[in-house]
């Protein structure tokens, strides 16, 4: 039997299944609109134990996967390599080892890969829909350089709330049911009231548990049937937007660091990583993060927030804790500032090089690239910083009414880059 006909009887052996209650479904979209969501498996196991794709002799199975992983290299056609993990546990494996994370194969693959660190040769590039009736957000993936124009991947989705002292973007992984009592909610973005600071809580815990939720606070029990539902869950502090204060506009263009405490500033040494890289998008076991590949099982605990009025001066000095140096600068959070654009004589204005990436002018423009941090073994002027610290990380910027772009890449996920995105979005009575 040749490969090619092999690959034939596997997509056409998933579609028979999905007809005994193997379903691979498009969620979180309505037909002709996206070119897919996440695909939902709800297997049963008995009927894929025993079929016969269960048996197939390990060479073979590696050597199909393999060959499929490669040839399936965009959207939509890789859904197939999607629905091939969640035949059963040996195929499972099989895409376990095989499929590599966005930092080293640069693609968007499983759930997970949504807060996994972007690629580090190259970005992967998105872009936002927004709508100003719904107040909600809409992340997808490019599938093409034609962004005004196409349909897009859709990965993640927000809706803004308003609060009495603060306003909320609910984070989500289903395009419609956006909520944190729903099982697709991932996480949040909440600002000040001036909405000069922003935190981003995440549901699963940095490698250092930072800022760990308080018990006791505010809870709520599990949307989903398959877990118990007083499982408890957690909402961590993850990260910091700050964006100085302007009140008269002197000074010139939004000024914004960003202090990401799940990232140690580390990762972007040579040979650094990023550690604790989940292996499941929610806080569940990875079996069922591989046999229901759905956006579920999870809750949120919410924690009060307490923001300060620091400058970002104060912040950037605060990143530093008390200990050996060594130690510290290891354990040091990473920090992001914005690329200060230069002034174009001729245009009158304000100017960053996109690369043909953003088309319209607008103040929520912005580029992140690391921020210089004065330290051990840092280094000075005399001694420029490494290449990794002057690639841009970040960039956000706007191509149309109600459309931007988003392209990130290593260290960030989607999921935090996609949450920076959202505060530029936010009314600032300060800064500008």
């Amino acid at each position: 039997m040749s490969f090619r006909s092999i690959v034939r009887d596997v997509r056409d052996g998933i579609g028979s299944l999905s007809r005994r209650g193997f379903e691979v479904r498009l969620s979180g979209h309505h037909r002709g609109k996206s070119q897919g969501a996440v695909h939902e498996v709800h297997d049963q196991p008995v009927v894929i134990q025993d079929s016969c794709w269960a048996s197939l002799p390990p060479e073979l199975l590696h050597d199909v996967i393999k060959r499929l992983e490669a040839s399936e290299s965009s959207w939509p056609s890789r859904k197939n390599v999607v629905a091939c993990a969640a035949v059963c546990r040996s195929w499972r494996e099989m895409c376990k080892e095989i499929v590599t994370s966005p930092e080293f194969c640069g693609k968007l693959t499983f759930p997970v890969s949504l807060k996994q660190p972007g690629p580090r040769d190259g970005t992967i590039q998105c872009f936002i829909k927004r709508d100003k009736s719904t107040l909600t957000y809409h992340l997808y993936l490019c599938l093409s350089p034609a962004v005004l124009v196409e349909n897009g991947k859709f990965l993640l989705s927000a809706k803004r709330t308003r609060r009495t002292t603060c306003r909320e973007y609910i984070i989500s992984t289903d395009a419609d049911n956006i909520s944190r009592s729903s099982n697709t909610y991932i996480g949040k973005l909440r600002s000040n009231f001036l909405g000069t600071k922003f935190i981003i809580y995440d549901t699963q815990p940095p490698y250092n548990r930072a800022a760990i939720s308080q018990p006791g606070k505010t809870s709520r029990r599990f949307y989903s049937k398959k877990v118990s539902p007083k499982f408890p869950s957690g909402s961590y502090n993850i990260a910091e937007v700050t964006y100085e204060l302007n009140l008269l506009g002197t000074r010139g263009p939004r000024r914004m660091h960003c202090i990401i405490h799940s990232i140690p500033a580390s990762a972007l040494d040579a040979g650094g990583t990023v550690p604790g890289q989940p292996g499941h998008l929610l806080p569940c076991s990875l079996d069922d993060s591989f046999g229901s590949m759905s956006f579920s099982k999870s809750s949120i605990m919410d924690r009060s927030m307490d923001f300060s009025s620091s400058r970002f001066s104060d912040i950037a000095g605060g990143a530093s804790g008390i200990g050996d140096e060594e130690d510290e600068a290891k354990e040091r959070p990473l920090i992001l500032r914005n690329k200060a654009p230069r002034w174009h004589e001729q245009l009158q204005c304000w100017c960053l090089n996109f690369r043909g990436r953003v088309t319209v002018a607008s103040v929520k423009n912005f580029q992140l690239i690391a921020a210089t941090q004065p330290a051990a073994g840092a280094p000075t002027p005399s001694q420029p910083a490494p290449p990794e610290h002057d690639k841009i990380i970040l960039q956000f910027g706007k191509v149309a009414k109600d459309m931007f772009t988003m392209d990130y890449r290593y260290p960030l996920s989607a999921f935090q880059a996609f949450a920076i995105c959202l505060s530029s979005f936010d009314t600032k009575l300060a800064c500008e």
